[in-house]
């Protein structure tokens, strides 16, 4: 479908490419992956014309038809609505029902069969584009990308960017060309989001590059991964996971290869210097020099990603508790965030908090932080020292200081060997800590931001998307130093790889209350794939819709209009029975999972585990309905009987 051969390409004196080399078949899901300023973007770009290259070449089909996600888009602005800027996708059938509307409209004066004719022509065109559905395919993307119904009449200059970028998105997957280029797709989407984009790229029927720093999207929806490095576009056969195996494996045999050919090279070296000078070895001596001037070297293996050592100082030890919320309410004007929850965070916890947007994750962070004002009760515990990261945090940062000053004066009373230490594990090396902060870019100067947060002596760190702006080895220093750090934190974060490998909480919030797991990310989402699968089963799709049937289903005293009240307690004591069965029949499946569960073999199986406790709490769910409905039909029976007495 499209070839690069032999692809240069430079930016004043860098070299971004030289003599790469690609070729993109049809069906082809490609993550395109490289340390951050190795021209992922830059490629994107070349491909769809924007660049040109200095030598080499790219062909591509005429049935080839490109669609391209980029930040550029984020400048697009219109007051025209969202459903309006994603349907502009089907232009031509746009195109088409005005020519209809054109015709309709002359048809009120005008009766001419020509006229007619033209019509069925053009409703034809339509049908066959699809034109009838186009409009139910635009609100079925918009709300998959995390828009309501309301949402889809607003027009677009009333989003945030990174609304807008979700709105550009839904236009391109409309449009469904044969290559989709999506550049950081994942940056602007919520949770959700993410997981809806995944589903759908699986079943895409054209060809995709993706550029992202999320490995478990990557994984989800690539089957190939390319990396730009030394300038070159090096194909591994798999999805990142494979990449990450592959490229071990290949570093292992470079490194092997390597190490050979520099043995060799310093044996022939010798020789040369020992015998050059030697008229009976002269001849043998200029042609190992030729020999070895003529010979391809192998380049050694890139240096791992940074380690990071850090040394945390905390001035003091927090207490057991370190903050508790109780019956906190927040609204903004008509719309409930939470509503009578409670809040508990005890020293050691690592929690993150996920959901999708506009579900009040960073409110309740503010809240916990103590700068958004709530109703309800705000305990900090004793000894606890608090640092705060947002995105807003980078707005703080001195932009005429350079790295290294900026660091210093973060009040941590670390010497500048340390500084330097820390600096490195966060990729500033060498000259790079004297660096002005105007002149970095914004995944730098989230380093700098988070590396003054780390460094602060805080023991308990609230960090509100930390991972944004950072490429997969800055992500990977980040979970390194959290892994490290002895104090308690709260996450906010979309990426599951940096969520799974920092948490051992998981908290949500859900009917306006916070809810949590105790466990790691992919716990929690096995748990809660089976908890709506056993809901699907039993008929309850999830913990909202359980209460309120157990609400609705609630008998109330029902009063015959004959008065025959015999019968109505005949009636409800027949239920009565029934649900008095039921709940020792849920008793006696709820005492055999107990037993498993005391089973100390179970306990060797995760899988087993977590399939027994899924279905347990399910049961469970379903005995306190019944519970419920017991107790409600006994008031039922009682004001029955006292209506009988009273007779």
């Amino acid at each position: 479908m499209i070839s690069i051969n032999n692809l240069d390409f430079h930016f004043g004196s860098r070299t971004l490419y030289e003599d790469a080399n690609l070729h993109i078949k049809p069906k082809d899901k490609i993550g395109l992956i490289g340390l951050n300023g190795t021209g992922k973007s830059t490629l994107l770009r070349v491909l769809v014309g924007e660049y040109k290259p200095d030598a080499g070449s790219i062909q591509m089909s005429r049935e080839t038809t490109l669609g391209f996600l980029n930040q550029d888009l984020l400048s697009y602005d219109t007051h025209e609505s969202i459903l309006s800027v994603a349907m502009q996708a089907f232009q031509e059938a746009l195109d088409l029902q005005k020519k209809i509307d054109e015709v309709l409209l002359e048809f009120e004066t005008d009766y001419r069969d020509e006229l007619v004719d033209k019509l069925a022509k053009l409703q034809d065109q339509f049908e066959a584009l699809d034109g009838y559905n186009i409009q139910s395919k635009a609100e079925e993307i918009l709300e998959g990308l995390g828009f309501s119904t309301d949402d889809l009449q607003r027009p677009l200059k009333t989003f945030s960017g990174g609304w807008r970028m979700r709105v550009m998105l839904a236009k391109i997957l409309l449009q469904k060309p044969s290559l989709l280029l999506l550049d950081e797709p994942t940056n602007h989407l919520d949770l959700p989001s993410i997981k809806w984009l995944e589903t759908y790229l699986e079943g895409y029927e054209g060809s995709v590059i993706i550029v992202s720093h999320d490995r478990e999207f990557l994984d989800k929806t690539t089957n190939m991964t390319v990396e730009v490095s030394q300038q070159k576009l090096n194909v591994y056969a798999g999805n990142y996971s494979f990449y990450v195996e592959e490229k071990a494996l290949r570093n292992e045999i470079q490194k092997g290869a390597f190490e050979n050919q520099q043995a060799q090279i310093r044996q022939t070296e010798r020789f040369i210097e020992r015998f050059k000078a030697k008229a009976t070895k002269a001849k043998q001596a200029q042609s190992r020099m030729k020999a070895l001037d003529r010979m391809e070297r192998i380049e050694d293996v890139a240096a791992d990603a940074p380690k990071v050592n850090f040394k945390f100082q905390f001035k003091v030890e927090p207490g057991r508790h370190l903050l508790r919320l109780e019956n906190i309410s927040k609204s903004y004007g008509e719309k409930v965030i939470l509503k009578n929850t409670h809040v508990n965070i005890e020293r050691g916890d690592k929690i993150a908090l996920i959901g999708a947007n506009g579900k009040g994750k960073s409110t309740l962070m503010r809240i916990i932080a103590g700068t958004e004002p709530i109703e309800g009760k705000r305990q900090m515990g004793h000894n606890v020292i608090m640092a705060f990261y947002a995105q807003h945090q980078l707005e703080s940062l001195n932009v005429e200081n350079e790295i290294l000053q900026e660091l210093s004066e973060a009040g941590s009373n670390r010497n500048e060997m340390e500084l330097r230490t820390i600096l490195g594990s966060f990729l500033f090396t060498g000259d790079a800590v004297f660096k002005k902060i105007k002149v970095l870019s914004g995944g730098e100067k989230s380093r700098v931001a988070l590396a003054k947060t780390l460094i602060s002596e805080a023991n308990f760190l609230l960090l509100d998307e930390p991972t944004n702006h950072l490429d997969m080895q800055s992500v990977n220093i980040l979970i390194q130093a959290l892994e490290q750090y002895e104090g308690t934190f709260m996450v906010i974060s979309h990426d599951r790889y940096f969520v799974e490998n920092v948490a051992n909480k998981i908290w949500y919030i859900e009917d306006y209350q916070l809810k949590e797991y105790p466990g790691t990310y992919h716990e929690y989402e096995y748990w809660q794939e089976q908890r709506d699968k056993e809901a699907r089963k039993l008929g309850v799709k999830n913990d909202k819709q359980e209460a309120k049937t157990i609400t609705s289903e609630k008998p109330k005293p029902v009063f015959n209009d004959s008065n025959n009240l015999q019968n109505d307690l005949k009636r409800l004591n027949q239920q009565l029975k029934q649900l008095e069965q039921e709940i020792e029949s849920l008793e006696t499946e709820l005492a055999g999972y107990e037993e498993q569960l005391a089973d100390p073999k179970v306990y060797s199986d995760l899988n087993t585990l977590q399939e027994i406790t899924s279905k347990f709490e399910a049961r469970k769910q379903v005995l306190d309905q019944k519970n419920s409905q017991w107790e409600s039909v006994m008031e039922s029976i009682d004001a029955l009987e006292v209506k009988l007495k009273s007779n």
